[in-house]
């Protein structure tokens, strides 16, 4: 499995289509892959695993969202203050 994903890694261009948000607006398709980003993060280092496999979050959510969006959210969780869980 992780060379599955070592291997889509290597060969991502842009975020992929997603089923669960078909419409233009990709609002929440960026806000979905930044909480899962972290959310993966999180469990992965719980485990004290390698957190490769969320390296795929990380690259859609650097492809949909406005860089200020996620300078933002950033600043939020580290104030404490961020309204996602994660």
């Amino acid at each position: 499995m992780a060379e599955d994903i070592k291997t889509k890694l290597e060969r991502y261009k842009t975020a992929p289509f997603d089923s669960r948000f078909p419409n233009q607006n990709q609002t929440r398709n960026c806000w979905q892959n930044y909480l899962d980003f972290h959310r993966c993060e999180k469990a992965m280092a719980a485990k004290g695993a390698d957190a490769t496999p969320c390296q795929w979050y990380f690259r859609v959510y650097k492809s949909l969202c406005p860089t200020s969006w996620v300078t933002t959210w950033d600043e939020l969780r580290e104030a404490g203050t961020f309204p996602g869980k994660i």
